[in-house]
């Protein structure tokens, strides 16, 4: 297969210090080690200290492991709520999460809005909520929410357990994690990694609740149920057998990252995004999907390409750039570009250069 950069959402670009840190993970034979080794312990407490430190994590929240992002959307769904749910949707992976939540027979509430929308709020207040579902920011069409809306929920949901959904923008949005109780990712989008890892970050608030819910008999799931997760979490273990390498590799790749600064991650990825919206907004064919600025996502960035979308995929592609494809009912109207720390500022000044050449 010929050299591209991967500008797909996920699986994405993969850092370029992975294949180092893969040769390291064979040289050191971490791939055999016992899971219960002290070797092993020391791998997921490098990786758990270096992630609490990029992303500001309080002191009060846990870090769990799990085989994916959507794994945790039916684990939280399990855990967190008793009977109802309130989920934001606004696009294709947001209105999953709520389907989960239904098929677990909970009770879920929709606050909707049309895809390439945001929220503007108060979209409306449910102040005995039990728990809210965010997606801060939707993959498949490239909204996301902007922080001091986040920050705003908490006065409107005093009670409620608020878990965030980010998948595709960790590590980039500074989160207030005084105003929300939990954020989930994986790995293979922002992180560089390859696929096969999903990580949980909660605080005690939601380890009471699931702790609470196990006592009334309600079910809460067996080996990945949150007290069973956290009860290893604290010895550094993972109650099965775990994706060692993927935790390992996350270790190393935050580690790289906290050297590189997370304000310099962030002042890079804003800058970024800034030159090909502007690219977008000038472009005599394409143009941004997302129409209001301030709800335009920094990480996944999407363009309405219409009936030229195959063309200009191509075009890409001649020159070495895999886009993403349009998700669902859109995939052969847009475009979507992956901007995260694997990209550097160069190879993002070649994608605009290039589509700029692209005339239809």
């Amino acid at each position: 297969m010929a050299a591209f950069t991967n500008y797909t959402p996920g699986p994405s670009q993969l850092y370029f210090t992975v294949s180092d840190h893969l040769k390291s993970a064979i040289k050191n034979n971490i791939l055999s080690l016992s899971h219960r080794s002290k070797a092993f312990e020391a791998i997921v407490e490098k990786a758990v200290r270096e992630l609490k430190h990029l992303l500001q994590l309080p002191e009060n929240y846990t870090v769990v492991f799990t085989s994916s992002a959507t794994e945790i959307w039916e684990r939280s769904i399990e855990n967190l709520v008793e009977e109802k749910s309130i989920h934001y949707v606004n696009g294709s992976f947001s209105a999953r999460y709520a389907e989960i939540a239904a098929q677990l027979q909970k009770h879920v509430s929709l606050i909707q809005v049309e895809e390439g929308k945001g929220f503007e709020l108060p979209e409306s207040i449910h102040p005995h909520a039990e728990f809210v579902a965010i997606t801060h920011n939707e993959t498949s069409t490239g909204v996301s929410w902007p922080i001091e809306d986040l920050n705003k929920l908490r006065a409107s949901y005093p009670n409620a357990l608020i878990m965030i959904d980010a998948v595709s923008s960790l590590p980039y949005p500074d989160f207030n994690y005084d105003v929300i109780d939990g954020v989930f990712f994986s790995v293979q989008k922002a992180f560089g990694l390859p696929p096969g890892l999903g990580v949980w970050c909660v605080n005690q608030k939601c380890l009471a609740k699931a702790n609470d819910l196990q006592k009334k008999k309600i079910n809460i799931g067996t080996y990945h149920n949150l007290p069973t997760l956290h009860s290893f979490a604290v010895k550094n273990q993972t109650p099965e057998t775990p994706n060692t390498l993927g935790i390992y590799l996350l270790g190393q790749v935050a580690e790289d990252f906290n050297r590189r600064t997370i304000h310099t991650i962030r002042k890079e990825t804003e800058y970024k995004a800034a030159i090909l919206y502007q690219l977008l907004d000038q472009h005599p064919i394409l143009k941004p999907f997302v129409e209001k600025k301030e709800h335009r996502s920094k990480t996944v960035i999407v363009a309405q390409c219409g009936e030229v979308t195959q063309s200009v995929n191509q075009f890409l592609q001649q020159h070495g750039i895999m886009p993403g494809d349009g998700y669902g009912k859109n995939k052969t109207q847009q475009l979507r570009f992956a901007n995260f720390p694997a990209h550097s500022k160069e190879q993002f000044e070649w994608l605009v250069d290039t589509l700029d050449k692209f005339k239809g």
